[in-house]
């Protein structure tokens, strides 16, 4: 018996065998949508449900994160990732046209028209047995993609060729056409995978881009705020600083909050722009001489663009330690006031408390000679009592010598009472 399996153990093994790309055997159109849903995921699922139940095939679950069926006028693969769902619908054969006729004309019109979420990138391809006296350059492209640019190369070790303009045209779609020339269907299905997933990774790459130029202006101003700051705090006196840890923190409070807002924008870009080039670099190109590459083409226009974004969120983080690290500056200038402030009150404590001293000892000799007096006169009323009793005492002698020895046990006394209040507040 073997020990039980972790919770999560098929799951991950599953993984890396999800979305696996069809096998495609030429001559076969392929229609690619992907888009980014704005909406609940369950509005994906059900868009699915309501067309594959149409055709009779079975439903997808509810928790599927990948679909693929054969509907009889068309098959359709379909994939959820973490920001966009992709949709691919084949059809077998061959047109002379075939961007007249592509696809995605197979699959119900009213169906699109209501299919949720915004295209971010979409494609026609065509995927031909290349022909014996090999492809005229020039004659794709003014059938294919109206006399444009063609960008390309051989693949697979020269198994294939792939061609685009990576345009989008009238109908809304680009164009891709590839050329077979000895690779299996698996190898087939996955060059034209990895083409799609070239041109929606790096769609999906630039979405950082805009954001990029738009906080260009912010991160300036940003900076001149934050310059204007620290030159106040070099001339700044105790009366500024309180206006001054005002600006500073609501500096701090807006760049980290741009930081929040764009901190996964920018990051997602990285990791799209790493998978562009993962899947050209999987392409195993050979060049064709006239035609720009697939990696040029790339590196081109897409690196300058990472590399924009990149700055701008490099320069975001440096903005946001260099203000940190001026509130900290500014925080221990207020600090270092309050200290000579707290300083100030702690004398003036002292002082008070030795006025506090003197006035208690005053009180207390005060104290001494109240009570002596009280307890004199006592003395005197008694030796009045005893003299009435038929005693012969002199009342003024006894009152004199009263006087010395009440005030010395009453100041005793007092003294007695104090050291054991201060022992109390000692323990």
């Amino acid at each position: 018996m073997n020990p039980a399996d972790h919770a999560l153990r098929r799951v991950l093994n599953d993984e890396v065998h999800a979305r696996p790309p069809e096998q495609l055997r030429p001559p076969v159109r392929l229609s690619y949508l992907a888009l980014i849903p704005d909406h609940d995921r369950a509005a994906d699922i059900k868009a699915l449900h309501d067309l594959v139940t149409r055709f009779g095939a079975p439903a997808p679950r509810p928790d599927q994160n990948h679909y693929s069926a054969d509907l009889g006028a068309f098959r359709i693969k379909w994939e959820r990732h973490t920001e966009f769902m992709r949709y691919k619908f084949f059809v077998s054969g061959a047109e002379t046209t075939p961007f007249s006729n592509p696809a995605i004309t197979a699959v119900p019109a009213e169906w699109l028209a209501a299919l949720p979420g915004k295209v971010i990138a979409a494609y026609h391809a065509v995927i031909l047995s290349e022909p014996a006296g090999g492809v005229a350059m020039e004659a794709v492209a003014d059938a294919h993609f109206n006399g444009n640019a063609l960008i390309g190369s051989m693949t697979s070790g020269g198994k294939g060729l792939a061609l685009t303009d990576f345009r989008i045209h009238d109908d809304g779609f680009g164009r891709l056409v590839v050329y077979d020339s000895g690779m299996t269907p698996r190898q087939l299905g996955r060059l034209v995978q990895r083409i799609m997933e070239i041109d929606t990774y790096r769609m999906m790459a630039l979405l950082a881009f805009p954001l990029a130029r738009t906080l260009g202006p912010q991160l300036q101003q940003a900076e001149q705020e934050l310059l204007a700051i620290i030159d106040a705090v070099q001339g700044a006196k105790e009366e500024d600083e309180p206006l001054l840890f005002d600006r500073i923190t609501k500096l701090e409070a807006q760049v980290e909050k741009t930081r929040s807002d764009t901190h996964y924008r920018f990051s997602a870009a990285t990791a799209y722009h790493t998978l562009v080039e993962q899947r050209v670099d999987e392409l195993r190109e050979q060049r064709i001489e006239g035609l720009q590459t697939f990696r040029e083409f790339n590196e081109r226009r897409l690196s300058p663009a990472m590399a924009t974004c990149r700055t701008t969120s490099a320069r975001l983080e440096a903005i946001l330690e260099r203000v940190g690290r001026t509130t900290m500056l500014l925080s221990t200038r207020v600090n270092v006031t309050r200290e000579k402030q707290n300083q100030q009150v702690l004398k003036s404590m002292d002082r008070r408390a030795t006025m506090q001293l003197r006035l208690q000892q005053t009180v207390e000799g005060l104290s001494v000679a109240a009570i002596s007096y009280y307890i004199v006169g006592l003395v005197g009323y008694a030796a009045k009592g005893v003299k009435a009793s038929g005693r012969d005492i002199n009342l003024d002698l006894v009152t004199a010598w009263s006087i010395p020895i009440v005030i010395g046990f009453v100041a005793y006394g007092l003294y007695r009472f104090r050291r054991s209040l201060d022992k109390d507040h000692d323990k």
